[in-house]
């Protein structure tokens, strides 16, 4: 097995993350970060998932703007590594960061239900 697929998704990746940072001006692009890339096995197809910071109209007027600079990010791929075949890109949203917070979150309430819950227990105890 060949680990090149690999390496190209983590070029993939810090290319695209300096792009997004230093080059796209697009307004509707909001507080992305790329989460991971998924590159083919024959290295012609690249999924970027991106992470969005936001309302989830937010979130679709990122990924909106990212697939309208398709085109120019795979342009400037090519030219920054070098490889025989760009691969196509397509942008997709990951929300499992979200998901992780909204866990921590209702983990976080159910503990403070639980030590609420603990306290009264203890205080409506008599001692014989």
């Amino acid at each position: 097995m060949s680990h090149r697929p690999e390496r190209l998704a983590e070029a993939i990746k810090k290319e695209v993350s300096d792009m997004i940072r230093d080059e796209l001006k697009d307004p509707r692009i909001g507080f992305a970060t790329i989460t991971s890339v998924d590159v083919s096995g024959d290295m012609r197809y690249a999924k970027i998932f991106i992470s969005v910071l936001g309302e989830p109209e937010a979130q679709q007027k990122t990924i909106a703007a990212l697939e309208s600079a398709k085109g120019f990010v795979r342009t400037e791929l090519g030219r920054r590594i070098r490889l025989r075949y760009t691969p196509e890109l397509s942008f997709k949203l990951d929300a499992s960061i979200q998901r992780g917070t909204r866990v921590i979150k209702l983990l976080d309430e159910v503990s403070d239900d639980k030590t609420e819950g603990h306290d009264d227990s203890q205080t409506s105890r008599r001692v014989p």
